[in-house]
């Protein structure tokens, strides 16, 4: 078999790299600008050998978003460290040649083998072939654009690989990996998921201009058009490449008229790109989906697109889910439909290929300018499938005899079903009829009405002929004062908005005959003018939020009535009554009667502290007081709750030192705790406490094996952090994962400190002892020339044990007169996690580059041994902090790096993933910015340690 010289000779090379264990290197790579947060994080995924499976990683995105490039860069970079292989472009392979997915098994097997069976075999026997080569040893494997599993169980077959082997596959299709047959083994390989999204506005104009200038940033003259260009690409790789290389060396003027072109008729490379992912979808019903959404329906709400399609008899639960699989479709944060704009412009492009010159015969028509052309043309409609039309265009009544499933109706004074007397549209009193015309099934099947920002709208009446209505949306209408109590024939409603109706006197009283009602949304609907009755209703959700103050009304209320809440449905799920100037006396004593209730918003009211109220309820899981901005202390939340937010918008709008927890609280997300200032004093259970050492109990101290009046007289410390800034003139006392640290001025260090090192490293092995180590005493001393710090972080490793502890402190940063800064801390430790023979190594690491100037003069270490005195009557003043859940020696397992390696940092609580944030490494993200699985917080342990003892005195003396 003859072979090229250059495959030989890269053969040759790739070969003594492997034997060397050296790796490739970057040099002959190609640039990849705005994948460096990506390279890191998968490079270290590839390093990460905590795993005893085969490791998966799957790298998904739309068409030209970078895939095949990033996996080619890691395979490049670390191949030599395996038996490797990449097998590309196999969707193309497998579709276009003859016996193609027996080729790619021959390729495949021929890598990790090196050489060629002298036999052929069909797919099934190369596919056994392949697993006996795969079991044996690590193999790197990169399995560029898969789409099918024929394709994924041919390559990998389904008898599991060598445990200590990674796979990268790349695939526009999320829900293909996990259904292969390696998933149905005994032993399932650990999978681990990169969404990429595309590129940042800065990484996206600079690809552009190297492709378009050869250089990473616009010429004079071109800045804007190239700013332009780059977000109308919005990140994708691919369209910034073509783009630049179809626009280099073009006027400007030429720049200019490139987006109004690609939005007429986008650029055909990059949309057969894009339509793989649409051909590739499994069904008309999906296609169909996928147009609609195109067409009509991106950054709308989901459930107001599946009621409408659904009515259209198009299957859209499992479609949006296959949509969102091949990368076509997200869901955002709000439950909006959010599509990449090339990939809008794609599938729109494809309804204009229907008939590019007659809209008329198009299944979809999207532009108001091209709907109200058909209707003044009056052309046939009998093509149309969808059509948007913007009602203030209209200067004349234009009516069809079409089935409506929804309506946006704007600029109205009066909507009315049941006139039997139908006005023409008039610049002064504009009035909607509905059932005198003589079509009466133009509204019967209207199941969503949008009549928000009519500003003159005053009145609404006339539902009876709105049978199969579920969502009705009057948001904005400042000037409505009625709704009339015909809304009961509504029988199907589900939700109701009327928020910022603040004019509205009265909601109707048949609102409790509604059977279906879940949402009730009344933002804004009071004044001190104009107060909304809005207790007496049979509802499952309400809202009241209001810009203008709800205080008359609930100050009317007597405290201690129970018509508050007895005049509430015991029904509810939801209830906000955020923005209404609510202080702690307007809540009534007792919230029990609301047994039902789920959610309660609390938003920006000026509460000191948590309404007792709120204890009473049996089944709430959300509580959210976010800009609360004097809002001091929540104590003893309900233990149901799943989700506490305390979020401001400015960092000086925080007033919050305390949070106390119920002992059997569930765990739950804590959001906005990061953004706390260090106050005199903060205590979050169970995550941070923060006193003066001045209040410190002085038998605390002693158990640490310090004194208090040493460091009360220390000088004026300011601390800073990404939080806040402090600037009081007291020591404090910082606590937090069973580590206590206090921060001193001057070049000092107490005397107990039996083991020395100059510099930022101590290595001791523990002497043996018949005592117990309960703890162990660290200090540093830190220099800078311009008297500001940032504290590093300390990390300690058991070598002797495998056990690694990385702390880094709730403060960021330290401000002081002077150029020496001591920091002394107390590690307390579990059973036997530290015993005599045990070879320590304690680090300080510095934690920005941009203090080169900071040097650790010194750090050395005391050990704190179980004293031979008992406690009186057993008494353990240490018992409160033992207790906290996540303490060494407690419940690490959400901060676990890799195998007893753990980054002691209370950010982890605040992260949107069960995985270790990007600052510590490995780390591999999902692209998104929020993910499902989150880190829940538990303040206390289910048990009671006995990790701590005490020991001596401190005395203080001065580093040489």
């Amino acid at each position: 078999m003859f072979r090229l010289e250059t495959e030989l000779l890269e053969e040759l090379v790739n070969d003594i790299y492997a034997r060397l264990g050296v790796p490739l290197g970057t040099s002959g790579l190609p640039l990849l600008i705005g994948m460096e947060y990506d390279i890191e994080s998968i490079t270290s995924w590839l390093k990460d050998r905590s795993s005893n499976t085969t490791d998966i990683l799957t790298i998904l995105g739309m068409g030209g978003i970078g895939k095949t490039c990033l996996a080619n860069y890691i395979y490049e970079l670390h191949r030599g460290e395996y038996t490797s292989s990449f097998i590309g472009d196999i969707s193309r392979r497998c579709a276009g040649e003859y016996h193609g997915l027996l080729n790619l098994q021959k390729q495949l097997y021929g890598d990790i083998s090196k050489r060629n069976l002298t036999r052929d075999y069909d797919v099934s026997g190369y596919t056994s072939k392949i697993w006996n080569m795969l079991a044996r040893g690590k193999t790197l494997l990169v399995l560029d654009d898969i789409d099918s599993l024929d394709q994924l169980d041919g390559l990998l077959g389904n008898q599991g690989l060598h445990p200590r082997s990674k796979i990268i596959i790349t695939t526009k299709d999320a829900s293909l990996i996990e259904r292969c047959a390696l998933f149905k083994t005994k032993v399932k390989p650990s999978h681990t998921k990169c969404t990429l999204k595309g590129l940042s506005e800065g990484a996206s104009l600079q690809v552009l201009c190297l492709h378009a200038f050869t250089q990473k940033y616009p010429i004079e003259g071109y800045e804007e058009v190239s700013i332009n260009l780059a977000r109308y690409c919005g990140g994708h790789p691919l369209a910034l490449v073509v783009l630049g290389k179809s626009l280099h060396n073009r006027d400007v003027c030429e720049w200019e008229d490139s987006i109004d072109m690609l939005m007429k008729e986008p650029d055909s490379r990059i949309g057969k790109v894009l339509q793989m992912s649409f051909d590739s979808l499994p069904s008309k019903n999906d296609k169909d989906l996928f147009k609609h959404i195109a067409c009509f329906f991106v950054r709308m709400d989901r459930y107001f697109t599946e009621t409408i399609l659904n009515a259209c008899a198009l299957n859209t639960r499992s479609g949006i889910r296959n949509l969102i699989d091949k990368c076509l479709l997200s869901i955002d944060w709000n439950n909006k439909l959010i599509m990449h704009q090339l990939v809008q412009e794609m599938g729109r492009d494809l309804i204009r290929q229907e008939s590019p010159e007659k809209p008329w015969k198009r299944s979809r028509l999207w532009c108001h300018e091209e709907s109200l052309s058909v209707f003044k043309q009056k052309k046939g409609l009998r093509n149309v499938l969808g059509l948007a039309l913007d009602m203030r265009t209209l200067e004349k009544k234009v009516c069809g005899s079409l089935e409506l499933k929804t309506a946006v109706i704007n600029n109205i004074e009066s909507f009315d079903m049941s006139s039997n007397n139908p006005q023409p549209l008039r610049k002064r009193q504009k009035r909607l009829v509905g059932s005198g015309s003589k079509d009466k099934q133009l509204l019967g099947s209207l199941k969503i009405l949008n009549l928000s920002f009519c500003e003159q709208l005053h009145r609404l009446g006339g539902f009876f002929e709105l049978p199969a209505l579920e969502k009705l949306i009057v948001r904005n209408c400042i000037r409505l004062l009625e709704v009339c109590e015909s809304v009961e024939k509504c029988v199907e409603l589900v939700h109701i908005d009327l928020s910022y109706c603040y004019k509205l006197k009265m909601l109707p009283l048949s609102l409790g005959n509604l059977k279906k009602i879940k949402t009730l949304l009344l933002d804004g609907c009071s004044s001190g003018e104009s107060q909304i009755k809005m207790w007496d209703m049979n509802s499952t959700h309400i809202s009241m939020n209001s810009q203008t103050s709800l205080s008359p009304i609930m100050k009317a209320i007597p405290r201690e009535s129970k018509f508050f809440t007895s005049s509430l449905p015991t029904t509810l799920i939801f209830l906000s009554l955020a923005n209404n100037n609510l202080s702690n006396d307007s809540f009534p004593m007792d919230f029990s009667c609301l047994s039902m209730l789920k959610e309660l918003c609390l938003d920006n009211n000026p509460i000191v502290s948590m309404p007792n109220c709120v204890s009473t309820l049996p089944r709430l899981e959300e509580l959210n007081m976010e800009s609360c901005k004097m809002l001091i202390s929540i104590e003893y939340p309900p233990r149901t709750l799943r989700v506490l937010s305390i979020e401001n918008h400015s960092i000086q709008d925080y007033s919050l030192k305390k949070i106390k927890f119920d002992p059997d609280m569930c765990p739950l997300n804590l959001y906005g705790a990061w953004k706390l200032l260090s106050h005199s004093s903060i205590e979050i259970d169970g995550m941070v406490e923060v006193q003066p050492v001045a209040d410190v109990d002085e038998r605390v101290l002693h158990s640490l094996g310090w004194t208090k009046s040493e460091f009360i007289k220390e000088k004026e410390l300011g601390t800073y952090t990404f939080r806040g800034s402090d600037t009081s003139s007291q020591t404090k006392m910082y606590y937090e994962f069973g580590v206590f640290s206090i921060i001193c001025e001057g070049k000092r260090r107490p005397n107990w400190i039996a083991q020395r090192s100059r510099g930022s490293s101590i290595s001791f092995t523990i002497p043996s002892s018949p005592k117990e180590i309960r703890g162990l005493n660290f200090c540093c001393v830190e220099k800078h020339p311009h008297y500001s710090f940032v504290l590093p972080m300390i990390k300690i490793s058991n070598i002797t044990k495998n056990h690694t502890w990385i702390y880094d402190h709730y403060i960021d940063e330290v401000k002081l007169g002077g150029k020496c800064l001591s920091l002394l801390s107390h590690w307390m430790f579990g059973p036997n996690e530290m015993t005599g023979g045990d070879q320590i190594t304690i680090t300080v690491i510095r934690k920005t580059n941009g203090y080169y100037d900071q040097l650790t003069r010194e750090c050395g270490i005391g050990l704190v041994y179980d004293e031979d005195e008992k406690m009186e009557e057993g008494e353990d003043v240490l018992s409160y902090y033992k207790s906290w859940n996540h303490i060494i020696g407690g419940d690490l397992s959400a901060f676990q790096l890799t195998t007893g390696e753990y980054i002691l940092d209370n950010m982890q609580f605040l992260r949107y993933s069960s995985k270790i944030g990007s600052r510590y490494l490995p780390f591999i993200h999902d692209g998104g910015f929020y993910k499902v699985e989150e880190v829940g917080f538990k303040a206390f342990s289910e048990r009671k340690s006995n990790i701590l003892g005490s020991g001596s005195r401190v005395f203080i003396e001065e580093v040489e």
